[in-house]
């Protein structure tokens, strides 16, 4: 335990003195996240998920010497997908160790009603304290797929139960 107490001690002191000089700081960030990318054997159920369920589209792709898809959000790609169906490569029964991927939405009602139209299973919930609602869906892959939306922003739509559970539990 005493070790484990001198090492954090240590940490502690480099990561002082980095902040005093200055270099912890250097005009640096690693901004936001991009894009995410799935290696699918299952292509064109994928393409029409994210185009049919999430609202997104498929849009240009650079010229690369395997198959696949780029599906943009508001003029962004921020779908990657690879067809791995032509390889050796199995397909991943899920995400592995990434749980699940979050977009900042609009128009939970609206989604709520997409998803039930197409039959699609989800789970809604309010963020304890109110502020933040969430849908959460799994596409072709097993990727869970988290929608955040402001309640704020949403108009006084119909709130979800609020839960305190932990969606990774899923």
């Amino acid at each position: 335990m005493l070790e484990c107490d001198q090492d954090n001690e240590s940490d502690n002191e480099s990561d002082n003195q980095s902040k005093n000089n200055g270099s912890h700081n250097m005009g640096m960030s690693v901004g936001v996240l991009d894009h995410f990318n799935i290696r699918t054997r299952k292509l064109s159920d994928t393409v029409r998920f994210y185009e049919d369920i999430m609202g997104l589209e498929k849009g240009a792709r650079p010229n690369f010497a395997f198959p696949g898809a780029w599906m943009y959000s508001e003029g962004k790609a921020v779908v990657h997908l690879v067809d791995i169906s032509k390889t050796e490569e199995p397909q991943k029964p899920d995400s592995g160790v990434v749980h699940h991927v979050a977009f900042a939405s609009r128009g939970f009602d609206g989604m709520k009603q997409r998803l039930k139209s197409k039959g699609m299973e989800f789970d809604s919930r309010q963020v304890p304290g109110g502020d933040l609602w969430q849908i959460f869906v799994n596409d072709p892959n097993g990727v869970m797929i988290e929608l955040n939306y402001e309640a704020a922003k949403e108009g006084g739509g119909s709130a979800p139960a609020e839960r305190r559970d932990d969606v990774g539990a899923r």
